[in-house]
């Protein structure tokens, strides 16, 4: 079981924040960062940290940087692959990579818990499951709604393109010569009717 980081036990939110800054500096070796983040957590009267630990966090954010990076890759492949592809594609493929991101999150949520018996673990993991579970179905929701919108936009438009070559076939028909009857028969036609 995995435990909550001596980094974020024992930082601040702006000791946290200027560590960042530091191990995001190209100049400064882990072991300055260390010993710099050191000096300001004994300024305030706390634990110190110890270098492995700051290389493990180092990890870890690099680690999820990288994942942050990757998805951004993935979305930037897919706006290209459905740049101009109707929203209910793309809300399509958005709501199937949610569903199998939460079957990713529940097996690991699984084995997290496992045999866990702090509460605040298993309590969290559900919250995770419940906030994931409510957000695929928004999302659900919203590709219902725009694919239902792009239905009536697409027979809204039928429609209007339908009356003016209605309207044509009149105007064409008049011009021709041709009687009232004949102008409504060709109207008619042209709108299926």
């Amino acid at each position: 079981m995995a435990q909550k980081s001596s980094i974020k036990k024992r930082l601040t939110a702006d000791e946290l924040e200027q560590l960042h800054a530091w191990l995001n500096d190209p100049k400064l070796t882990q072991l300055e960062v260390t010993e710099k983040i050191n000096e300001l957590i004994e300024d305030r009267g706390g634990d110190p940290v110890t270098k492995s630990a700051v290389n493990r966090y180092k990890l870890n954010i690099d680690q999820v940087g990288k994942a942050i990076r990757e998805s951004r890759q993935m979305a930037e492949i897919w706006i290209g692959e459905f740049g101009a592809a109707p929203q209910s594609k793309v809300a399509n493929m958005t709501s199937e990579i949610i569903r199998n991101s939460m079957i990713d999150v529940s097996l690991a949520l699984q084995k997290i818990t496992m045999g866990a018996d702090d509460p605040e673990i298993i309590a969290g993991a559900i919250k995770m499951l419940k906030d994931l579970a409510y957000s695929h179905e928004k999302l659900e929701k919203a590709v219902s709604e725009t694919t239902d919108r792009e239905v009536k936009i697409k027979e809204i438009a039928r429609k209007e393109a339908l009356a003016e070559a209605a309207s044509n076939a009149e105007t064409a028909a008049r011009a021709q010569g041709m009687d009232e009857d004949q102008v409504a028969f060709w109207r008619n036609k042209v709108l299926g009717i």
